[in-house]
């Protein structure tokens, strides 16, 4: 009997067109480059003999399935995304796409992008439409004020500036 995993709450299908070339890129590295030497690693493994105390063997095995597992992950999410190049008639208000300078209670300014929740990337200010600061920011407008409740307590953001211009990641 195997253990009860809940089932994952898929994430937003909503993608920009630089995350969807990087998650194809991904995929055909996977598949076509890192899948046939692993494979041909795990054979020339075989071939030493004994497979059960055959480090080699036995880890090449682990890796192909990790492969195998987000190989088939990758093409299902491409398949039911929607890439969304163009920005909304409303560019007044905040929506999938749009890069949004926020200004803090104690003034400090901070940009965010909103994208999917396969782009997210606190490196690049990018921040999930699934996230609580995502889905509180969806649809408002300037001089906005967006209450937050954030993992380090609440806040208030005042929406200071919306742009849908192809900003630079």
């Amino acid at each position: 009997m195997g253990r009860y995993r809940a089932p994952l709450i898929p994430g937003s299908q909503f993608i920009t067109p630089a995350g969807c070339a990087r998650l194809r890129a991904e995929l055909t590295e996977l598949w076509h480059n890192e899948r046939p030497r692993v494979t041909q690693a795990v054979q020339d493994a075989a071939a030493q003999g004994d497979r059960s105390e055959n480090a080699e063997y036995l880890y090449g095995k682990r890796r192909l399935r990790e492969i195998d597992h987000r190989v088939r992950f990758l093409r299902q999410r491409l398949d039911g995304m929607t890439v969304v190049d163009q920005p909304p008639s409303d560019v007044r208000r905040v929506f999938f796409g749009a890069w949004v300078t926020l200004e803090r209670d104690d003034g400090e300014e901070v940009r965010y992008r909103i994208v999917g929740p396969d782009e997210t990337d606190a490196v690049a200010n990018c921040i999930s439409m699934d996230s609580p600061l995502g889905r509180a920011l969806l649809g408002k407008s300037l001089d906005a004020q967006v209450p937050v409740v954030l993992p380090t307590g609440s806040t208030t953001f005042t929406v200071v500036a919306i742009e849908y211009a192809a900003a630079t990641r």
